[in-house]
């Protein structure tokens, strides 16, 4: 027993002693593990502090169509993709610009970039009253009657001792919420060379038909879908015929420098725009919307436009697409408004037809929309049925023709019409209709044979100096002609045909009442220049009226500038009372010189219509010489005693066309028709150039 129990006392010993080497190892081990982990959590804690010292500055890019409003930081740096020069970003103001401006856009606007990007410095100041538009750097900026908050542009180069945010806040930011929400679809733009691609939200709209899902994966159409039609009209074999191949694979790009167009599908497959019309709009547009400035128009562009588009078979439907294009972009262009420009449009094809007129649509956005539903027409291409067609139903009251604004047609062709337009853009030039013509592709060569009219657009055009004519090479290249059009058609300075026989001249007429035309002939004489005055378009800026009466002496019964109104010239002849006397014929030429013509507008035509009964006591030569001299068209008026001679040497040249005479007083009514007939054959023989 005292044997075995010591040897499991050696036992006990030896195990207590293996079980504290053990401990010791473990402990070693620990020990050793807690170092290592130290010493990596300095070397780490080393490289965090430096990388804190030095950290890395980031300058946050936006997209063209960001408005400065959206942005909430007062003061920031941000970076501009190329292409921001285009109308579809609106600017408004001129240095200092509304927040409802593209910031890019106004970047390109005040000269600080170009079209090609850059950095730039936005600094927000106060709203203001009467931001105005202006032209610079190819970029057109708007007018706005007042904004609340403004913003000014500078070059990229941060100040010292101000911190730049790296990341932007705007003030439509999603809520987690939001980004859960099974009504939301995100959709990822086609990146763009040298942009940043970001994601578009899209909202749909209550009342919207459930069909988000299968617009979200819409396949491409094939490029079969944009096939042309045959042409109508006579080919040469291997030209035009064999061009229109390549409208089956070729494709149009909408704007020069568009920073979102993918040049290989912006004409087959537009996702964003087949989203919109299912009924989903961005979700920054919904909570912005209701801020949106109502644009009046461009004051400084008050025209009423009619555009004249080819509908025929042989422009193709992919030719037709990019002429609708072209509208849309002269539409954003043009800020269509009451107090700016009006825009319509007519298609023709073998007959014409109204797709909307003057006042369907007030503004640019809604006329955008219109345009991409218009439907080609077809057949062929008669362009001067659809001017007849103008001329006669489009500018009308009750079309919104405002009557103060200058009407200008642009008709667009392609190829030549296939009819005459000679005659009817005659009758739409004397009826004050500015003609502007755009052909594109005009007939080659071998295919001037085919040409209906030869040099059509010479013959139709307000004027033949070049200014209301565009030759297109390609339709491919229509897109490039946007501004020009624009500036040429609101330069009403130069809207030549505007000016018509019947509101542009400065009329004096110089009544004999001499003893010899008694007092009922007199009041007769007052009808027959009341009747000749009802025939124009009387106001300050149109055709304006004066009367001088005369015997032996003068008196100025009302000049240029006492009435305006035709209801006031007319009741303004009534009040003429009869003067008797003697007829100093001569004397009353220079005294309407002097006391009526010397006050005429520089613009004006000026014509003296000179009525009488007799002979004149004095000489006529030398003041109807004078008159002639200083560019007054005068009409001689002679009624029963009066001398043919005088008459003719009074009138301009030719007598026969300014002279005329009545044989008694009661007669003076018939002659109306031919007086007013004379005055405008004379003004539209005036040469075109």
């Amino acid at each position: 027993m005292g044997s075995r129990e010591k040897d499991l006392g050696s036992l006990k010993g030896a195990i207590l002693i293996f079980m504290g080497i053990v401990v010791l190892t473990m402990k070693a081990s620990v020990i050793e593990m807690f170092l290592v982990l130290l010493a990596t959590g300095i070397h780490s804690n080393k490289d965090m502090t430096k990388k804190i010292k030095r950290p890395k500055l980031t300058v946050p890019q936006i997209n063209c169509d960001v408005k400065a409003g959206k942005i909430i930081n007062p003061e920031f740096v941000v970076k501009c993709p190329a292409g921001c020069q285009d109308p579809k970003y609106h600017v408004y103001g001129t240095d200092i610009y509304a927040s409802y401006s593209s910031v890019c856009g106004a970047a390109i606007h005040s000269g600080v970039l170009d079209n090609s990007g850059g950095k730039i410095l936005v600094r927000k100041v106060a709203g203001q009253s009467g931001y105005k538009g202006s032209y610079s750097n190819g970029v057109q900026s708007l007018s706005l009657p007042r904004w609340r908050e403004s913003f000014i542009v500078s070059e990229g180069k941060p100040q010292r001792g101000v911190t730049y945010p790296s990341a932007l806040t705007y003030s439509s930011s999603k809520s987690p919420a939001a980004k859960t929400d099974e009504a939301t679809k995100a959709y990822q733009k086609p990146p763009v060379p040298g942009t940043t691609a970001q994601p578009v939200t899209l909202t749909q709209v209550t009342g919207a038909t459930a069909t988000g899902a299968a617009h979200a994966s819409l396949p491409k159409p094939s490029p079969s879908a944009g096939s042309t039609s045959s042409s109508l009209r006579p080919q040469p074999v291997g030209l035009r015929s064999g061009e229109l191949d390549l409208w089956a694979t070729s494709t149009y790009t909408s704007g020069q420098n568009s920073p979102h167009a993918d040049p290989g599908e912006m004409d087959l497959w537009k996702p964003g725009s087949v989203l919109l019309d299912a009924g989903f709009v961005p979700k920054e547009e919904l909570s912005t919307r209701a801020l949106e400035p109502l644009s009046q128009g461009d004051p400084n562009c008050k025209i009423d436009l009619s555009f004249v588009i080819d509908g025929s078979s042989s422009i193709g439907k992919r030719r037709f697409r990019i002429q609708k294009q072209f509208l849309a972009d002269v539409a954003q262009a043009l800020d269509i408004g009451p107090a700016g420009p009006l825009m319509g449009i007519v298609q023709y094809g073998d007959n014409p037809s109204a797709q909307f007129n003057l006042r369907t649509h007030m503004n640019s956005r809604d006329l955008r929309t219109a345009i991409e539903k218009i439907t080609q027409r077809g057949g062929l291409s008669n362009a001067g049925r659809a001017i007849s067609f103008v001329t006669k139903n489009f500018f009308s009251k009750a079309n919104g023709n405002r009557g103060s604004a200058p009407n200008v047609a642009v008709v667009i062709v392609d190829g030549w019409p296939t009819d005459k337009v000679e005659e009817a853009s005659r009758f739409a030039r004397e009826s004050g209709i500015n003609i502007f013509f755009i052909t594109v592709e005009g007939a080659t060569e071998n295919e001037k044979q085919y040409v209906v009219e030869p040099n059509f657009s010479h013959k139709a055009v307000c004027r033949t100096n070049g200014f209301y004519s565009l030759n297109v090479q390609s339709w491919f290249s229509l897109h490039k002609t946007v501004q020009a059009l624009v500036k040429r058609v609101c330069d009403t300075d130069r809207l030549a045909c505007s000016k018509t026989c019947l509101n542009s001249a400065d009329i004096g007429f110089v009544i004999d009442g001499s003893s010899s035309v008694g007092t009922g002939n007199f009041r007769t004489v007052l009808q027959f220049v009341a009747n000749l005055s009802k025939e124009f378009e009387i106001s300050d800026i149109d055709t304006r009226i004066g009367a001088v009466q005369y015997t032996y002496e003068q008196r100025l019964e009302f000049g240029f500038d006492d009435y305006n109104t035709k209801s006031d010239i007319l009741n303004a002849i009534k009040r003429v009372g009869y003067w008797s006397g003697g007829t100093s014929t001569g004397a009353a030429i220079n005294y309407a010189l002097e006391q009526l013509f010397k006050k005429s507008k520089p613009n004006k035509r000026k014509l003296m219509i000179l009525i009488t009964d007799g002979r004149s006591y004095d000489d006529v030569r030398i003041p109807a010489m004078v008159a002639h001299h200083k560019g007054v068209i005068t009409y001689a008026i002679g009624v029963a005693w009066a001398a043919q001679d005088e008459l003719e040497v009074i009138a301009t040249h030719p007598a026969k066309d300014h002279s005329f005479f009545v044989d008694e007083f009661d007669n003076l009514y018939k002659f109306v028709p031919k007086v007013i007939q004379n005055i405008c054959t004379e003004f539209n023989s005036q040469p075109r150039n």
